[in-house]
């Protein structure tokens, strides 16, 4: 072979080696998926735990939790939804703790409820020891006392008959009630225990400073179920059984009773002529 002739096979020889080399070793900077789309092999491999995909950061939330025991704010007498429209509240935002809690023939409280903040509120009873139906819970103590005031201010003289009451003790009572009138009167002015408004601490029985009539109907008509009719929203109570509402209550009408509900609920109330069931919209109630 002549010299000029393995010049050029020695030459193109070097040239196959390099185009050989050249296809193999040039890499791509991205994989094709089977839509054609990009995908960019390193995203996310090496993601934090904390890392959100969609760009948010702040890690793992906890979940969200109920609270039991739900405390409604009672400054609010009603709840608006998303476009604004006032509407009636919440029931089951209410819990037992709660100023704002249900108690009827169709709720009750928990077995052997008894809340934590019972106090002795300073103003006159029908009697001097200071046992468990002497108490309230503290907020509905303070504005008692506040009452209590307020009626001395206009010559009008109150005494508390009973307040706080314990499942026992309504148990107790209701079946004497049971004995004497048979059960069917005797839930007409007397609650089932569980479901007595006096067991949450809110609610008490008033009569006059002599105690005549007290927890009676020739209580209606006084000076003192006169002022408290006029005077007891001002304070956060209602007339928890008023007069014609016995079909929506489920208890024939009480003057003396009055139930702490918190100073704007209970304006709401006896501004619309209404009952804490037609307040949370639960009417009617059982007999």
């Amino acid at each position: 072979m002549s010299k000029k002739l393995k010049l050029v096979s020695l030459l193109i020889v070097v040239i196959a080696v390099g185009w050989g080399i050249g296809k193999y070793t040039t890499t791509s900077p991205t994989a094709s998926n089977n839509s054609g789309s990009n995908i960019n092999v390193q995203d996310n491999l090496q993601a934090k735990p904390g890392d959100d995909a969609n760009g948010t950061d702040g890690g793992i939330t906890d979940p969200v939790v109920a609270n039991p025991s739900n405390t409604m704010d009672s400054s609010d007498p009603s709840e608006s939804d998303g476009d604004g429209v006032s509407s009636g509240p919440d029931i089951s935002s209410a819990g037992p703790d709660s100023v704002a809690v249900m108690v009827n023939k169709e709720y009750g409280l928990p077995e052997n409820y008894k809340p934590t903040d019972l106090v002795y509120p300073e103003v006159r009873f029908t009697f001097k020891e200071k046992i468990e139906k002497r108490m309230m819970r503290s907020e509905a103590a303070k504005a008692l006392e506040k009452m209590f005031a307020g009626a001395e201010d206009d010559g009008i003289y109150l005494a508390g008959v009973s307040a706080y009451r314990s499942q026992k003790t309504q148990t107790t009572l209701f079946n004497r009630y049971v004995e004497k009138d048979g059960e069917e009167m005797a839930r007409t002015y007397s609650a089932v225990p569980g479901y007595s408004e006096h067991q949450t601490g809110l609610a008490i029985d008033v009569s006059g400073s002599d105690g005549k009539c007290a927890a009676e109907s020739c209580f209606g008509g006084t000076k003192e179920a006169e002022w408290l009719a006029q005077h007891v929203a001002e304070y956060g109570f209602i007339i928890r059984y008023p007069e014609g509402k016995q079909d929506i209550t489920g208890y024939k009408y009480e003057p003396w009773h009055i139930r702490y509900v918190g100073k704007d609920i209970a304006a709401y109330i006896v501004d619309k002529g209404i009952t804490l069931e037609e307040y949370y919209d639960v009417v009617p109630v059982s007999k």
